[in-house]
């Protein structure tokens, strides 16, 4: 069946209009920025040092924290996918349907952040810290989070139509990623890793709690910024025309279309594959340098290099996806940097200064796929469309952020296992030579077998190369004149 007769066979039961108001410009893409740059002030700071809080700091074994971030996953299926129904249920008032959502959650999403890193628990029974640390995580990953992050990255489908704004908003949200990430891994290391009088690196209990409330009261700043420059011009209204009997039906099969749509289950392998690569990455990073080169705070120059080549590739970024296509540029892309993530763990390098080189490297191919993987989840919201004739940005958001959840989990998990099984003492003030030398491999191995898998996932189950892009944009904008039939909806901004 050719597309044009699917989308006629499933009539849409949304009314897609575009608002009259101020042109998308640089305030969007800015404001769109903020709103990346707040949340990973909690979720970087936590997937990269929070293992490092549980272990260090308060005691508790890695294979306990590993189980703790794996059985939050399960939770997060039912928040996540809730949440996202919610959104797109949610009417669509003056600010829009899903721009409230940042205003409402901004603070509790602070504050359930820092709330993770308090100090003085490390003095409470085993058990109340046990209470703690899983009271804490799951009330601010899998609730407040949750209630923040998924109507923020619907919300890039609905600040324009256009294919090239949308590729626009991914690069400047991956900036304020990027910018996140600088921000954590320069200044974190210096502040919360010290050395005892025998040379050891240990940390600071204290200093974690005072970077947590630092970043939350910055996080809310950013979302509060994300919030004013952001606009909503494209209005989905409700679903018009349904019986009672209808919505339920509608209800019980999102899954079910949601399964079917090839592109969303590729690019949910993929992310899945990069956040255990990447947060594993980040997590035995943290270690690597403590126990390995036994210079902890060089671990700030090491983020400082590898984000600087995020950065690098930002401005081509979009340039190079729209000229080669962004299946194609990510699947290379991710191919050159499994090479070197493999060339770094059969080298076995002492020299932290070549280490540094070959993880810029890496850093580029990873940085580009990053810059552009939020314009995936554009084009297989537009896909999903094509294939069924609904329109389900929060679902299908909803779902990628659930898996990249669950890749951060199984990052976290398989860190807290890997630490256990490979001999790691938490309680040790240093470790053996052999636990270090597994440590590295943890660190450049599995980063280099993920990439290659994550190019050919890319490569040959995804399916939105450039040409397949270009058409369903042609078929969608099409359809929209048809529907809008004329009506222009313009809402006075505040």
């Amino acid at each position: 069946m050719r597309q044009e007769d699917r989308m006629q066979k499933n009539k849409p039961q949304e009314l897609v209009k575009e608002k009259a108001c101020r042109p998308f410009g640089l305030r969007d893409k800015l404001g769109y920025l903020f709103g990346d740059f707040g949340n990973d002030f909690s979720f970087i700071f936590a997937s990269t040092y929070l293992m490092v809080f549980y272990t260090k700091v308060l005691g508790i074994s890695g294979a306990v924290v590993g189980t703790l971030f794996l059985a939050a996953r399960g939770v997060d299926a039912f928040t996540d996918i809730t949440m996202g129904r919610i959104a797109d249920r949610f009417p669509a008032g003056k600010e829009g349907r899903f721009r409230p959502w940042i205003r409402r959650m901004c603070v509790p999403v602070a504050v359930s952040s820092s709330a993770m890193y308090l100090y003085f628990v490390k003095d409470w029974p085993y058990g109340g810290r046990l209470a703690y640390m899983v009271i804490t995580y799951l009330v601010w990953g899998s609730f407040c989070y949750t209630a923040i992050n998924i109507p923020y990255g619907s919300m890039a489908s609905v600040i324009s139509q256009e294919p090239k704004d949308r590729a626009a908003l991914s690069t400047f949200r991956s900036l304020g990623a990027s910018l996140a990430s600088l921000v954590i891994g320069s200044v974190v290391p210096l502040i919360i890793y010290r050395t005892d009088e025998a040379g050891n690196q240990t940390v600071n209990a204290v200093a974690f709690t005072v970077i947590a409330v630092i970043f939350s009261i910055l996080s809310i700043v950013c979302y509060l910024l994300c919030y004013f420059f952001c606009t909503e011009r494209v209005l989905l209204s409700g679903k018009t025309g349904q019986k009672e009997g209808e919505a339920k039906e509608a209800e019980g099969s999102v899954l079910t279309r949601l399964f079917h749509n090839r592109a969303l289950l590729a690019i949910v392998g993929a992310a899945l594959v990069l956040l255990l690569a990447t947060m594993l990455s980040q997590t035995m990073n943290s270690y690597l340098f403590l126990d390995y080169f036994r210079h902890a705070k060089a671990l700030s120059w090491v983020n400082l290099v590898s984000i600087s080549g995020m950065l690098l590739v930002a401005p081509v970024a979009s340039k190079i996806a729209a000229a080669v296509g962004k299946k194609e540029a990510g699947a290379v892309a991710m191919l050159v940097s499994g090479l070197i993530y493999l060339l770094l763990f059969f080298l076995r390098v002492k020299s932290i200064l070549t280490f540094m080189v070959f993880l810029f490297l890496g850093t580029l191919g990873m940085g580009f796929f990053n810059m552009i993987t939020w314009a995936y989840i554009t084009d297989v919201i537009d896909y999903q469309e094509i294939q069924t004739g609904k329109r389900e940005d929060g679902t299908v958001y909803a779902v990628y952020s659930f898996a990249r959840k669950v890749g951060q989990a199984l990052a976290g998990g398989t860190g807290g296992f890997a630490l256990s099984a490979i001999g790691y003492i938490s309680e040790a003030v240093s470790q053996t030579e052999e636990v270090a030398e597994r440590i590295y491999t943890m660190a450049t191995l599995v980063p280099g077998i993920c990439y290659f898998l994550i190019a050919l996932i890319l490569w040959f189950v995804y399916p939105l190369n450039r040409q397949a892009v270009e058409e369903n944009t042609k078929l969608l904008s099409e359809k929209r004149k048809k529907e809008a039939d004329g009506d222009v909806a313009c809402r006075r901004e505040t």
